[in-house]
């Protein structure tokens, strides 16, 4: 399968996208013939990754650690490698000279224990195989790989050993060719890049990893812990080192320092494959001429639609991610579909795009995909053959269960870094995550009972409170005929009125005045009959279409003849105010006023008796 790798570069962050054939892919070079044409035309994103300069991965560090804690009953060691969070040290990754060390699950009987072999305060050299994700912190191993275009070497290792990716006739090729290398002791790992590769290309490689491997020990012997003996590659160099090989037909960057230091890397390691690195100069950005701009728009989304008509959804879980398949608006095509048919067309097309976002958003972890049942098991059958198909081209170490009776695949997908769903976003600081709020129906019952238990607490000298909240939450007191209003004041012998604006929380709640009727009426009210007030007309009425309604922080102001000038900001006559509403009507307009001076011109509430924040509310778009 052919594929190519697209890098751009902003002073903030670099991305790279991994695009894969999906098709008939364009001639190479026709980018130069015709500018305004997609380099990705054939293609599509299966890949993407983000790295920004202040949040770098820290996935194949070189650390020099200080062990901070030994816990015997998890076989493990925190160690202090300079982070926030300490790292995790399984008693597996422990390598040490001369030293047999217990398996997982066999501190006592099958060797010595992790207490015996680590103590707090000792310095050890350790590597990062896995981000900090969430609240846990990273984890480091002592068994260090040093990897390059061809090979990992393995300082402590032994022999060599050659990428499962491969096939089997060119892993035998490859363990011919590095049989007779001169490991110095070490082992090493012939990578899925080295497909093709020679054994020159191997011996050239080997002594460029031993001396690397002398500075870092050099380097941790100067410095004292914690501190980074050696910091990874950064994103781009990464990726073409790991996954560029005979398959890819090109690298396009969009920065000449950056294609100059992939060209370096390249004349050091892979002479043959400089050319294939080319400069984006078109004025159009890379990723906006190639559409992933748009591929990483839609990673955010949990719905995610198939060919035929069906689609996606994706449910992100503290323990697991969820994959539920919904055969949409695909019906079928032709008079003899049948139901059948249609269930495993849309599983067929399902299993090909999981693997797909899979991959595109790095989602790691436990993962269920709740395909529809079928009745037949040879239509299963074909539904795990596309979706194990579809993970061999999947980097990531991945497991896969059979189809249960339930129609439910389980599988789960190492987690080694952040995916880019979870760099671009946050948690919503509403739901904090939850993806549900209260309803508005549900925090107005709230409020009415601690109203009523204020009202009970209040002196027989209060008549009246001024309460702020949300407007979307008091509409629920006044909308509707304000049945719950009366109810609430006739339960209460009190009077209640409402300010507050819709940038306020849903769950507000503040008194901010209590009183004589009279008093707190006139600061609750925003205008008085025959005020003159600049409005935004946001929506037409709903009995009368000639009229329209304008709403300031939630007070309803009807507009007699404003259904024309929705949108618009207008100055209108207040003929009548309520507690909840006013009537207006439009400046000009035949009767507004009868002829009468008005109290103010302005913005609502502009008089110095009415709420604050209210001559700017008065002028702005609110809309309920």
């Amino acid at each position: 399968m052919k594929k190519q790798v697209l890098v751009s570069v902003d002073p903030w962050e670099t991305r790279v996208a991994l695009l894969e054939q999906a098709g008939t892919p364009g001639k190479r070079g026709s980018r130069q013939s015709t500018p305004a044409a997609n380099p990705a035309e054939g293609y599509r994103v299966a890949e993407m990754y983000i790295e920004r300069r202040g949040n770098r991965s820290i996935v194949g560090n070189i650390y020099k650690a200080r062990v901070d804690n030994v816990v015997d009953g998890l076989e493990a060691a925190f160690v202090d490698i300079g982070l926030e969070k300490n790292a995790f040290l399984h008693i597996d990754e422990i390598v040490l000279p001369g030293v047999e060390i217990p398996r997982r699950g066999r501190g006592e009987g099958g060797g010595k224990r992790i207490s015996s072999l680590l103590k707090p305060g000792q310095e050890i050299i350790v590597q990062v195989v896995k981000d900090p994700l969430k609240t846990k912190g990273a984890r480091c191993t002592m068994d260090l790989a040093i990897a390059g275009r061809y090979l990992v070497y393995t300082p402590t290792g032994e022999g060599v050993g050659i990428s499962k990716r491969l096939e089997d006739k060119e892993r035998d090729r490859l363990r011919r060719a590095a049989k007779s290398l001169d490991l110095d002791g070490g082992g090493v790992i012939v990578r899925t890049a080295a497909h093709g590769a020679k054994k020159e290309d191997l011996s050239r490689e080997l002594p460029y990893l031993f001396k690397l491997h002398e500075v870092l020990q050099a380097r941790a012997a100067e410095q004292s812990a914690p501190s980074l003996v050696f910091q990874e590659a950064d994103l781009s160099i990464r990726v073409v080192r790991d996954i560029f090989s005979a398959d890819f037909e090109r690298a396009i960057v969009d920065d000449e320092k950056q294609l100059q230091r992939l060209q370096s890397f390249f004349a050091r390691t892979s002479p043959e494959l400089v050319d294939s690195v080319e400069l984006w100069q078109e004025s159009t950005p890379l990723f906006e001429q190639s559409g992933v701009e748009e591929v990483i728009e839609g990673m955010t989304s949990r719905r995610v639609d198939l060919p035929s008509g069906g689609y996606l959804m994706i449910d992100y879980g503290e323990a697991l991610t969820v994959f539920d398949v919904n055969s949409g608006s695909f019906v079928g095509r032709g008079r003899q579909a049948r139901l059948e048919d249609t269930i495993t067309k849309t599983n067929l097309e399902a299993a090909d795009e999981v693997v797909r976002q899979l991959r595109l958003r790095d989602i790691g972890g436990i993962i269920v995909i709740d395909f529809i049942d079928m009745a037949k098991a040879r239509n299963r059958d074909a539904v795990m053959k596309t979706l194990r198909k579809a993970l061999d081209e999947d980097r990531t170490k991945t497991f896969t269960a059979e189809i249960s009776k339930l129609g439910l695949v389980e599988m789960t997908r190492q987690n080694v870094t952040e995916g880019v769903r979870e760099i671009v976003s946050r948690t919503c600081p509403t739901c904090d995550g939850d993806a549900v709020i209260l309803s508005e129906e549900t925090i107005a019952i709230e409020f009415d009972r601690r109203l009523r238990e204020l009202a009970a607490r209040s002196p027989r000298s209060t008549e009246a409170f001024l309460v702020q909240m949300n407007p979307l939450v008091s509409v629920e007191f006044t909308g509707g005929g304000a049945l719950m209003l009366r109810e609430l004041e006739e339960a209460t012998g009190k009077v209640f009125h409402f300010e507050g604006s819709e940038a306020l929380a849903h769950d507000h709640f503040e008194v901010v005045m209590e009183g004589s009727a009279d008093e707190v009426a006139e600061r609750a009210i925003p205008f008085s009959e025959g005020e003159e007030v600049l409005v935004t007309i946001v929506e037409p009425h709903m009995y009368n279409a000639d009229d329209a309604v304008a709403k300031i922080d939630g007070y309803v102001v009807s507009v007699a003849g404003g259904g024309a000038h929705i949108g618009e900001k207008q100055m209108v006559h207040i003929e009548e105010a309520g507690r909840n509403s006013a009537r207006a009507t439009m400046l000009g307009a035949p009767g507004a006023g009868d002829g009468l001076e008005s109290e103010s011109r302005g913005s609502g509430r502009s008089r110095s008796r009415r709420r604050a924040a209210a001559p700017a509310a008065a002028g702005s778009d609110s809309k309920d």
